[in-house]
């Protein structure tokens, strides 16, 4: 499998392309959806009442893919999983609709027998992101009062996975 690339190629907010052609067999994305890392998006208690809320929100508009919200949904919950059983609901609130595509170009020699260059480069699904605005939650922890400190710390280490700056508000 091909090494991941930086977050960098994938994070700027654009207009996604869609591949829209007069004849509809044409009409696809190349390689189907990819297989997404996620795997829940509810944990601990959702069924309890909790005295507060503690948002994570990001502070840019961009991209965020589908492993660094799961790598931040890892750490928040294990923490949380270890010192409170499930006397907690984490809820990630974005959902990684866009497909990301790549148009591998090889370089050096016999580069000519590999790609086709521009031509069709419609490209292969390699991933897919959330699409998030500026001050959206990314994710939130509903928890008691007397485990605020312990659910700050939790998204300050989800914070950390995730590409943009974070801003966390207890409320």
């Amino acid at each position: 499998m091909a090494k991941l690339r930086k977050n960098a190629s994938y994070q700027k907010l654009e207009r996604p392309y869609t591949r829209i052609s007069k004849y509809s067999k044409k009409n696809y994305v190349r390689g189907g959806r990819p297989h997404m890392k996620v795997i829940k998006f509810d944990m601990g208690n959702p069924r309890k009442e909790y005295d507060s809320v503690i948002k994570l929100n990001s502070k840019a508009a961009m991209h965020v893919r589908h492993n660094s919200i799961e790598a931040a949904r890892m750490t928040s919950n294990r923490l949380l999983e270890k010192n409170l059983g499930k006397e907690y609901h984490l809820r990630i609130k974005i959902y990684p609709h866009h497909v990301l595509r790549e148009n591998p170009l090889a370089s050096g020699a016999g580069a000519d027998r590999m790609s086709t260059g521009m031509k069709k480069s419609f490209g292969k699904s390699v991933g897919c992101a959330a699409r998030v605005k500026e001050g959206q939650t990314l994710m939130e922890i509903r928890i008691n009062k007397a485990n605020i400190k312990l659910g700050k710390e939790a998204l300050k280490r989800a914070a950390k996975k995730f590409p943009c700056g974070c801003k966390i508000i207890a409320q």
